[in-house]
């Protein structure tokens, strides 16, 4: 390990590589290959259904609910374990633990199948675990690495790279799968998720040897497992005093419920509700929708960080969701594979850019003296990750209900709505 100085060039890219390391679980795992190859069991065996505990669940509500349960795991646990870091300064150790956890549990989705539905939900759910942890000590780092006239510029930088890297990935699986009869497509899916993990675990190395440490002399006791819990309420003290970061945790606490819902079901929904004709139209056709998103992705959070420049991070972020509205409105009438690649390329335009400045607003607006911005980050992470629990649950909800996943979609136009009204209580600089 290399100890370099707060704004080092060499510093911030080493903190932004990780986003390459990590990215390709949220393409490969959660938006394409993952769903491809879940729907495919399904399909292959002629059910709709699976029975787990002595229930009959449909597929798409499994995963929905599975999914919900991964991040309330992460909501409880992440104010528990930063409480630790920030105690003993070792922030580090935990961005270590999460991302081998999550990577090896890719791995073993290797062996996942119907036949051991449960245990394979569990390996999911752990992988889910892994990535979105190690995301709480990862934006963490942001405002101990980066100035804060660097901030929006690291963290566009930062998506970026994990779109790109992904892409590269997410390419050579569907090389491999499309390289195949269809009787082997789902086994070359499986190898998709060993190099998944072995790309998560590899590059991140380059991110860990830069990184700084910060470790202590602290000794870990009892109290200190509740830290966690006593900084979150700190920094809700805080927010009384500090009245636009308690506003734009409110909006953003509305708005992110959307954006992340969206992005999660987004393949399940076009694997399931998309025209596409047959098997290998399916896999190909939605294979090139997430590579679309993610290529349009970069550009989209190039603009962003280029509209905050001019516009500044609030106006920007309005007009942002106001793009969300339209696009899920357009997304109620997706049927073909045209609108879906249509639906796909809007995403990517929007995704990169609410995700990258969402981060970077939220660290400018943190006093500049705090100390234990993990503390802060980790608020930011619950929030989302609440936000996440219930938007996976009322998608799952409404389209049982109603029995179409539009419908549920079209209900988050919602969340997108109060969320750009509550945006508007924000101060514009």
């Amino acid at each position: 390990m290399r100890t370099l100085e707060k704004g080092s060039p060499k510093l911030l890219n080493a903190w932004a590589f990780y986003d390459w390391a990590n990215s390709v679980y949220a393409l490969v795992i959660s938006s394409s290959i993952f769903p491809l190859y879940y729907g495919a069991l399904f399909r292959i065996k002629g059910i709709e259904e699976i029975t787990v505990f002595n229930q009959s669940v449909r597929s798409e509500s499994l995963i929905s609910y599975t999914t919900a349960i991964g991040f309330i795991i992460i909501a409880i646990i992440s104010p528990l374990l930063s409480g630790i870091a920030d105690y003993l300064g070792n922030k580090k150790f935990f961005l270590k633990f999460f991302c081998y956890m999550g990577s090896i549990s890719c791995m073993l989705l290797y062996f996942f199948s119907l036949d051991t539905i449960v245990l394979g939900l569990f390996i999911y759910m752990l992988a889910l675990i892994g990535f979105w942890g190690s995301l709480v000590f990862y934006n963490s780092y942001l405002p101990d690495i980066a100035y804060v006239e660097q901030q929006d510029r690291i963290s566009a930088k930062g998506f970026g790279m994990g779109y790109i890297g992904s892409v590269v990935l997410l390419i050579l699986n569907l090389i491999m799968v499309m390289s195949v009869p269809d009787e082997e497509k789902t086994q070359m899916m499986r190898y998709s998720f060993v190099l998944v993990g072995l790309w998560w675990i590899g590059f991140s190395q380059y991110t860990y040897y830069y990184l700084p440490n910060g470790k202590n002399s602290n000794k870990l006791h009892r109290n200190t497992f509740f830290n966690g819990f006593r900084e979150l309420l700190k920094v809700w003290q805080q927010l009384k005093e500090i009245r636009p970061l308690k506003r734009y945790l409110g909006a953003f606490f509305v708005y992110s419920m959307a954006v992340q819902t969206v992005m999660i079901i987004a393949a399940y929904f076009g694997e399931k509700e998309v025209e596409w004709g047959g098997d290998g139209e399916r896999t190909q056709g939605l294979i090139v929708s997430i590579l679309l998103i993610q290529l349009i992705a970069v550009l989209g959070a190039w603009l962003t960080s280029k509209a905050s420049k001019t516009f500044g991070n609030i106006i920007t972020l309005i007009g942002i969701n106001f793009l969300w509205i339209l696009i899920c409105a357009y997304a109620y009438f997706v049927v073909t594979p045209s609108d879906f690649y249509i639906a796909a390329a809007s995403v990517g335009l929007v995704m990169g850019g609410i995700q990258s400045l969402s981060r970077s607003t939220y660290s400018k607006l943190i006093p500049e003296d705090t100390a234990d911005t993990t503390s802060f980050f980790s608020f930011y992470d619950v929030a989302e990750k609440i936000g996440i629990v219930i938007g996976m649950f009322i998608y799952g909800y409404v389209t049982d209900i109603t029995g179409k996943a539009q419908n549920a979609i079209l209900f988050l136009i919602l969340f997108f709505i109060v969320g750009l009204i509550l945006l508007t209580r924000i101060p514009k600089k």
